[in-house]
C-alpha cells in the first residue's frame, strides 16, 4: 500500500481543482451572502428546436420502455438481455449527448436527464447503464478535452458501442493521491499495470477511459493522465462481476492491466491532467444522478397517493391519519422540488452563461440524500407490503409494487459518484474559497512575516468591503419578489439566510482559521443549509414558470419544510457533539472498547466446516473472463 501524508494528498486534490471562476455562479455567490436571483430567473428556457427533437426522442423512450423492457426479468436474473441492450442501441439511447456531426442525437442536458428519468424509472440498471457511459464514460472527456481527431475516432462509436469510465482502485476511493495504476511510456506507446475496483459497464464495455499514474521522467511531465484503452487490448482481464443489494442489473467489475500497450494517440490532454478532466467530466456528469433520483421520487409519489387512498384503518384511509400524512406530504413536495432543481441545473448547463460546478454537486448531494428519504418514508407507509418483494407480492395475488427495490437501488446514489461525505467537502472548498484565498498566507504554516503581513492588508481590504454587505439585503423588504405572489416571502426567507450562512462561515473563519477545513461537521452543516436554499430557490423559480395554483401548493409546503430544517441546521452549526464524537471514535479505533463487541457471531469469518472443505479455486484463477 502506498503511504502518501495528507499535506501531500491535499496538494494533489488541490492542484486538480478548477480554481478560475470565468463565469458567474449562483450557488458560489449564495454561500456569499448574495442572492443572485436574476442568474435563474426567468427559468432557462431551451430553443425550440431543441424542445421539438428532445420531446419527440422522450415519447420513443417511453414507448421502448413500456414495450420493450421488464424490469422484473432484469431484477430476477440480474442483467439486462441482450435484445433490450440491442433495442437501446437501435434507439440512439447510447448517442444521446454525442452531437450530431459524429453520429449521436445531440440531445440538450435537459433532454438527456429527462430521458434518464424515463429509463431509470422503468429499471434503474438502464439508467446506470447509460449514465455511467455517457456522463462520466468515453464520451464526455473525449468531446471535452479530446483533439479533433480523436473526437473524429470514437464519438462515432461511443453512439453504437458501450464505454466505462475506470477511476477507483482497492486502495484508492476518494484520496487520488494515491493511485497506483501506472502508464509507463514506451516509445510511442504507454504500458499500463494495476487494477481498477467497481468498474461499472467494465464487463461488457468496448472501450474505457483509464486514469493512470505516468512516472516523471525526461521528456515526460508525469502524474495522473486519461487514456482511451480498448476493452479487448491484450492483457486486461475482467476478474469479477461485483454484486450489490441493488442496482442488480448492472454490469461492473474488477478489472486487472497486466503491460497493456496503448498508443500515445489515445491520451486525453496532456500528461498530468487526468484528475482534472475527470472532476471537470463529473461537473455536468453528478447531474444524470439527480435524474435517476427525480423519477424515482415521482414515481414514489404516485404510489404513496394510489396507496393511501385505499387502504383503510380504523374508519378512515391511512393518508388522513396525521402519522402518514405528513409522510405523503414530504414525498409530494420533494419530489417537486428534486425535478425543479434537476431541470434548473440542466437548463443552466444548456445555456453555458454560468459556471454551475455547485449548483450540480448540490443537486448531486440533496437529491441522492432526500431520495433516499423518499424511499424509506414510502416503505413505512406501505408496512409490511412495502418491505416485501415484489416478486412475493405477485405470487400471492397482489399488485407487485417494487419499494423494497427502490430502496436497495436509491441507497447507492448517497455513495458513487462522490459520496455525501465527500460532496460536502467538495462544495465546502468551493463555499469558503473566498476565505481561503485572502488568508492563505495567514493561515500557511510555512508562510514567512513577511507574506502573512501582506495577507493581513489583503484580508482587511476584503473584509471591510464584504462584510457591509451582509448586514441589509432585499430580504428585510416587504415588496421585494412581488411577481412571484405568495412564494416572495419564501424568497425573502433565502435572501436573509444566505446572508446569515455567510456571516457564519466569517465567524467560523475567524473563530478556527486554518482549522476550519477540519471542521467537517460545522462544513457539512453550511452545505446542507446551501442545498436547502438552492432547492428552495429553484421550487419557486420552476413553480412561477409552471404558472399554475397546484405547482404554488408543492412549492409553498416544500418552502415550509425547508425552513424547518434549515433552522434545525443553524442550530446544530454551533451546539453539536462534534468534538466529544471525535474522541470517542479515536477511542473506539484503538480498541479501549472491544469488550462491548462480545457476544456476537461475526458471520463474515468462516466456520469450521467450510475451512475443512475442498480449498477453492486460486486468485489467479478466479477469473471469469479474459478479453484480448
Amino acid at each position: 500500500m502506498t503511504h502518501v501524508d495528507e499535506r501531500t494528498a491535499r496538494r494533489v486534490a488541490e492542484e486538480a481543482r478548477q480554481t478560475e471562476w470565468e463565469l458567474p455562479s449562483f450557488g458560489k455567490q449564495l454561500f456569499l451572502g448574495d442572492f443572485r436571483l436574476d442568474l435563474i430567473h426567468p427559468h432557462p428556457q431551451g430553443s425550440e428546436e431543441m424542445r421539438r427533437k428532445g420531446e419527440e426522442f422522450l415519447s420513443r423512450v417511453r414507448e421502448f420502455c413500456e414495450t420493450k423492457v421488464d424490469a422484473r426479468i432484469i431484477e430476477h436474473d440480474s442483467r439486462i438481455p441482450d435484445d433490450v441492450i440491442k433495442g437501446l442501441k437501435e434507439l440512439g439511447a447510447l448517442g444521446m449527448k454525442i452531437p450530431e456531426e459524429y453520429g449521436g442525437l445531440g440531445l440538450s442536458q435537459l433532454y438527456y436527464n429527462r430521458a434518464l428519468m424515463l429509463f431509470g424509472s422503468a429499471s434503474p440498471a438502464i439508467g446506470a447503464l447509460l449514465s455511467a457511459h455517457q456522463s462520466i464514460g468515453v464520451p464526455q472527456p473525449v468531446k471535452l478535452f479530446g483533439t479533433e481527431e480523436q473526437r473524429r475516432t470514437y464519438l462515432p462509436r461511443c453512439a453504437n458501442e458501450i464505454s466505462a469510465f475506470l477511476l477507483t482502485e482497492p486502495d484508492v476511493g476518494s484520496d487520488p493521491a494515491r493511485l497506483r495504476t501506472t502508464a509507463v511510456p514506451d516509445g510511442d506507446d504507454y504500458v499500463l499495470d494495476g487494477v481498477k475496483l467497481w468498474t461499472t459497464n467494465g464487463v461488457v464495455a468496448d472501450l474505457l477511459v483509464v486514469m493512470a499514474r505516468v512516472p516523471e521522467s525526461e521528456g515526460h511531465r508525469g502524474g495522473i493522465t486519461a487514456f482511451v484503452v480498448e476493452a479487448t487490448a491484450d492483457g486486461i482481464t475482467v476478474e469479477n462481476r461485483n454484486a450489490f443489494m441493488g442496482l442488480r442489473g448492472i454490469e461492473n467489475g474488477v478489472t486487472r492491466f497486466h503491460k497493456v500497450r496503448v498508443p500515445a494517440a489515445n491520451r486525453i490532454g496532456r500528461e498530468g491532467k487526468g484528475l482534472k478532466i475527470a472532476l471537470t467530466t463529473l461537473n455536468t456528469g453528478r447531474l444524470s444522478l439527480p435524474a435517476m433520483c427525480a423519477g424515482a421520487a415521482k414515481w414514489a409519489a404516485m404510489i404513496a397517493r394510489e396507496w393511501s387512498s385505499v387502504r383503510v384503518q380504523w374508519g378512515r384511509p391511512v393518508g388522513e391519519h396525521e402519522a402518514v400524512s405528513s409522510k405523503i406530504a414530504f414525498i409530494a413536495a420533494t419530489s417537486y422540488a428534486l425535478e425543479a432543481m434537476l431541470d434548473l441545473s440542466s437548463s443552466l448547463a444548456d445555456e453555458e452563461r454560468g459556471d454551475i460546478r455547485i449548483e450540480a454537486a448540490l443537486a448531486k448531494l440533496y437529491s441522492s440524500e432526500m431520495g433516499f428519504l423518499i424511499a424509506d418514508e414510502l416503505m413505512q407507509i406501505r408496512g409490511g407490503r412495502g418491505y416485501e418483494t415484489a416478486e412475493s407480492l405477485a405470487a400471492r395475488g397482489e399488485r407487485g409494487v417494487p419499494v423494497e427495490q427502490l430502496a436497495r437501488d436509491m441507497r447507492i446514489n448517497r455513495i458513487f459518484e462522490g459520496s455525501s461525505e465527500i460532496m460536502r467537502l467538495l462544495i465546502a472548498r468551493e463555499a469558503v474559497d473566498a476565505h481561503l484565498s485572502v488568508a492563505g498566507d495567514i493561515i500557511d504554516p510555512e508562510a514567512d512575516l513577511t507574506r502573512k503581513a501582506a495577507a493581513v492588508r489583503k484580508a482587511g481590504g476584503f473584509y471591510a468591503k464584504w462584510l457591509p454587505t451582509l448586514v441589509t439585503g432585499a430580504g428585510q423588504r416587504p415588496g421585494s419578489y412581488a411577481e412571484f405572489g405568495s412564494l416572495a416571502k419564501h424568497l425573502r426567507y433565502v435572501e436573509r439566510t444566505s446572508r446569515k450562512l455567510a456571516r457564519s462561515v466569517f465567524y467560523a473563519a475567524g473563530r478556527w482559521q486554518g482549522k476550519l477545513e477540519r471542521k467537517q461537521g460545522f462544513l457539512g452543516r453550511m452545505v446542507d443549509i446551501g442545498a436547502e436554499l438552492f432547492a428552495m430557490s429553484a421550487v419557486c423559480v420552476r413553480a412561477k414558470a409552471d404558472d399554475r395554483p397546484e405547482a404554488y401548493e408543492l412549492a409553498e409546503a416544500f418552502c415550509a419544510q425547508a425552513q424547518v430544517r434549515i433552522t434545525e441546521l443553524f442550530e446544530r452549526m454551533w451546539h453539536n457533539t462534534d468534538d466529544l464524537d471525535a474522541k470517542l471514535a479515536k477511542q473506539v479505533m484503538a480498541g479501549r472498547y472491544t469488550w462491548q463487541e462480545e457476544g456476537v457471531i461475526d458471520p463474515s469469518i468462516p466456520g469450521p466446516w467450510i475451512a475443512a472443505a475442498e480449498p477453492g479455486p486460486s486468485e489467479a484463477d478466479n477469473v471469469h473472463r479474459t478479453v484480448g
